[in-house]
């Protein structure tokens, strides 16, 4: 796994670059960006039991960006929140990887622990 996918990984191991809200946010055309939002709102109540209104699918340039464009689960996730608050680049840097957190976000996504678990040993190869 390159430095440039460390850049797109959420702390999690999701690839922000790829997520749905990510991408609507890039969607210049209104009634594009809508029919996705819908879709992201329906996707969130089946796949992670969250109900958001349309309104709530805000823009997003990706969990670890600095600016004011973030997804509201995003802003709230415990995940983001906890690595943020201990310095951490992402979670395979954290000593207590893999966390009672992660663990409960992984029985929902395990393709995100994927992730991490390749950056995590290509980091580990590199040293």
């Amino acid at each position: 796994m390159s430095e440039v996918l460390n850049e797109e990984l959420a702390y999690c191991g999701l690839i922000c670059k790829t997520c749905p809200v990510y991408l609507a946010t890039r969607v210049t055309d209104a009634k594009e960006q809508e029919k996705m939002r819908i879709e992201i709102a329906r996707l969130c109540k089946e796949e992670y039991g969250l109900e958001y209104d349309l309104k709530d699918i805000t823009d997003c340039d990706g969990c670890r960006t600095e600016s004011d464009k973030l997804f509201s689960a995003c802003r709230n996730c415990k995940i983001r929140i906890c690595a943020r608050d201990l310095g951490y680049e992402n979670c395979v840097f954290c000593p207590e990887y893999v966390c009672d957190i992660l663990k409960e976000f992984y029985d929902k996504d395990p393709s995100a622990k994927k992730n991490l678990d390749l950056f995590r040993q290509s980091i580990q190869y590199k040293q």
